[in-house]
């Protein structure tokens, strides 16, 4: 089977948000926001996309736009969890080796950025996880804790292996410091090995769920673009993305 075959785009929606209601709902360009994602990551043509949701409002709405969807428990206590309960779900037979993990409030993320984020797992057999990062311009977000920072050892010119991730400024020093962007591939053995892992110390220390995955030993190589996908958690960021996609 090809790459694309063997791999699985998993959308999570969840109605519950305190910054803006309904959010998977929300209209942009007269869509909902989370049928725009879906049509974003179709368009990387990574692999089969599949959304999975907590409500039926929402399996609704997706299912008439005519993507793949699956309902998943509104318990579930990260995204990880979901992401596996989706995957068993839509894949029982266990044919997807590879799932692409799109946050569902990512409605302009661009189709080069979904297909980055697989590259590593295809290029290192030892990589566990891959994810993306961006160098940072904004001296203000290298001081705001808001903004998680990897520190990674250089691979090439385009990726980092992941030694940690923190809310801190870090590395110390002169050089470059990295955003990390939370879109994450896992080989599907990987995924099943973390959701099976308890929470670690530095993980609840630093509010990090990917550092449950370092601390057990797993490998996280990550991609370096070159731009942020907007991630849409208030009003404000909802008109951004209404005028990226030509609405207001």
């Amino acid at each position: 089977m090809s790459v694309i075959e063997r791999t699985v785009v998993l959308i999570p929606a969840r109605m519950a948000s305190t910054r803006l209601p309904n959010k998977p709902l929300a209209d942009i360009a007269g869509l909902p926001m989370i049928v725009q994602v879906a049509k974003r990551a179709e368009e990387a043509k990574a692999g089969r996309v599949v959304v999975a949701v907590d409500e039926q409002v929402v399996f609704d709405v997706v299912k008439a736009a005519g993507f793949d969807v699956v309902m998943t428990r509104q318990d579930h206590q990260s995204g990880s969890d979901r992401i596996y309960e989706a995957l068993q779900k839509a894949d029982p037979d266990g044919k997807a080796e590879f799932v692409i993990n799109v946050q569902g409030d990512l409605p302009t993320i661009e189709a080069d950025v979904v297909r980055a984020s697989l590259q590593p797992l295809l290029d290192n057999p030892s990589t566990d996880i891959a994810t993306l990062t961006v160098e940072i311009t904004d001296e203000h977000e290298k001081t705001n804790p808001n903004v998680v920072k990897i520190v990674g050892s250089p691979i090439s010119e385009t990726r980092l292996k992941a030694l940690y991730f923190t809310r801190a400024t870090a590395p110390y020093g002169d050089g470059p410091l990295y955003h990390h962007i939370g879109l994450y591939t896992y080989r599907r053995a990987a995924l099943e090995k973390f959701v099976a892992l308890g929470p670690s110390p530095l993980e609840m220390r630093e509010r990090l769920e990917q550092l449950r995955a370092l601390e057990a030993g797993m490998r996280i190589d990550a991609e370096i673009v070159h731009s942020i996908p907007l991630g849409v958690d208030t009003p404000a960021d909802l008109e951004k993305a209404r005028g990226i996609l030509g609405f207001s």
